[in-house]
C-alpha cells in the first residue's frame, strides 16, 4: 500500500481536534433548551450526523455519473466509499434521533414522514451493497452500482424535504419551520446555539473529508487484490 500521506496524516489531527472542541462546545458553551433540557443537545450529533450522510451518498452520485461517462475504475470505488460512510453516518442520524425522540415524543420511533422517508433510504442503499455483492465481475459490477447509485439518489432530496412537504412532527432546522403545519417538535436557537450547530457541521464535514479519504485508500488497495486474484485464478483455470 501506498505511504499515507502527510497531508492526510495532518487531517487527522485537525478532525480530532476540531471534534473535541465540537464537543466541549456542545456540552460547556451551547446553552441547555429551556423545554428540552439536556436531551436537546443530541440535536447537534443527529444533525451533523445526517449532513454527512447525504454528503457520502452525493459523492456516490457524482461518481456514478462519472463512471459511466469514463468508465475509470477510481470512480467506482469512490462511489462505494460514499455509500459506505452515507449509511454508517445515516445510521447514526436515525439511532440518535431515536433517542432525541424518547423523551420528547415518548416513543422511541413514530412512522412520522421524516423517521420514514429515512428509513427508506438507508434500505434503499443497503440494497446497493447487496447488489454489489451479488455480481462477482468488476466492470459490470460499477456498471450496475454506478446506475443505482444514481437512482437512489432520488430517495435523499425526498427525505431532506419531507418535513416541508407532509404534516409532520419532526422540526424544520434549516429555514422556517414556522410555515409548515405540525411541525410542532420545533425550537428557536439562541445565537450560542446557532453558533455551535454551524461549528458542528463545519467539523463533522472535515470528518467526512478524512474519513472518505480513508476509505478512498483502503478501497484502491481492495480493488489492487482483486485484481491479483483475477489473475492468478486466469493462470490457473
Amino acid at each position: 500500500m501506498d505511504a499515507k500521506p502527510k497531508l492526510l496524516s495532518v487531517l487527522d489531527v485537525v478532525t480530532g481536534v476540531l471534534m473535541a472542541a465540537a464537543t466541549l462546545a456542545v456540552f460547556f458553551y451551547a446553552p441547555t433548551e429551556r423545554v428540552m433540557g439536556a436531551v436537546q443537545k443530541v440535536f447537534y450529533f443527529h444533525v451533523a450526523a445526517g449532513w454527512v450522510g447525504m454528503l457520502g451518498f452525493l459523492a456516490a452520485l457524482a461518481a456514478g455519473v462519472a463512471y459511466l461517462r469514463t468508465h475509470d475504475a477510481k470512480w467506482d470505488i469512490i462511489g462505494l466509499a460514499g455509500v459506505e460512510i452515507g449509511m454508517a453516518f445515516m445510521l447514526i442520524n436515525i439511532v440518535t434521533g431515536s433517542i432525541w425522540a424518547r423523551p420528547i415524543w415518548g416513543a422511541w420511533w413514530t412512522w412520522d414522514p421524516r423517521l420514514t422517508t429515512a428509513t427508506i433510504m438507508e434500505l434503499a442503499y443497503a440494497a446497493y451493497l447487496m447488489l454489489r455483492q451479488g455480481i462477482e465481475e468488476p466492470d459490470r459490477r460499477a456498471r450496475f452500482g454506478a446506475v443505482y447509485a444514481i437512482v437512489a439518489f432520488i430517495s435523499v432530496p425526498m427525505t431532506f424535504l419531507s418535513i416541508r412537504i407532509f404534516r409532520t412532527i419532526h422540526p424544520v432546522v434549516i429555514g422556517n419551520g414556522g410555515d409548515v403545519p405540525g411541525a410542532e417538535g420545533g425550537f428557536s436557537m439562541t445565537p450560542k446555539m446557532t453558533q455551535v450547530f454551524m461549528f458542528s457541521l463545519i467539523t463533522w464535514s472535515v470528518l467526512f473529508v478524512d474519513i472518505f479519504w480513508h476509505r478512498i485508500r483502503l478501497g484502491k488497495l481492495a480493488n489492487r487484490v482483486e485484481q491479483l486474484k483475477l489473475k492468478l485464478g486466469g493462470r490457473t483455470a
